[in-house]
């Protein structure tokens, strides 16, 4: 997805957000922030978002987001037990409508057999009870797995939560 196409999905996005009177954060590992990033690239966008959790470590996770060690431990950052505990703890510490969490490995090292270089996990939780998670496999180098990834959680808070509204 080009920026310009991240830029018109995350205009989609902000219309939506707006019209509900709902706001989103997210709580990004492997994406560092480009998820927030690409969302106040619209101006007005402090309308519907306020903030950003960047838990690139495991101590951030559990600090900022209340990601708890133990499931840490079980299951390892990139898991879907973990991105489920980042989007319900973002989603409370924001006091937002939706939230969006992603947790992966972006290359070129970290990878393992179990969990290969563009893994990605995937979780969002709504503050109606709604929640889904994902796990998807991009491949192409750091800067490539971290736009599909961006990509990826953009189009899914659009499509399972905000097409619709």
């Amino acid at each position: 997805m080009t920026d310009q196409e991240l830029m018109q999905l995350s205009e989609r996005i902000g219309l939506a957000l707006k019209a509900q009177g709902a706001t989103v954060t997210t709580a990004e590992s492997c994406t560092g922030g480009w998820i927030a990033k690409v969302i106040t690239d619209i101006a007005g966008s402090s309308a519907w978002f306020e903030r950003s959790f960047v838990t690139y470590s495991n101590e951030a996770k559990e600090q900022m987001i209340g990601v708890r060690g133990a499931t840490l431990e079980a299951h390892g950052a990139v898991s879907e037990p973990v991105v489920v505990e980042m989007a319900i703890g973002a989603l409370r510490a924001a006091r937002a409508t939706y939230a969006i969490s992603v947790s992966g490995i972006a290359g070129p090292d970290g990878g393992s057999e179990a969990k290969p270089v563009g893994t990605v996990w995937f979780g969002f939780a709504s503050a109606n009870g709604q929640g889904i998670t994902s796990c998807e496999h991009f491949t192409g180098d750091r800067d490539a797995v971290r736009r599909q990834a961006t990509a990826y959680a953009l189009n899914t808070l659009w499509q399972q939560f905000l097409q619709n509204t």
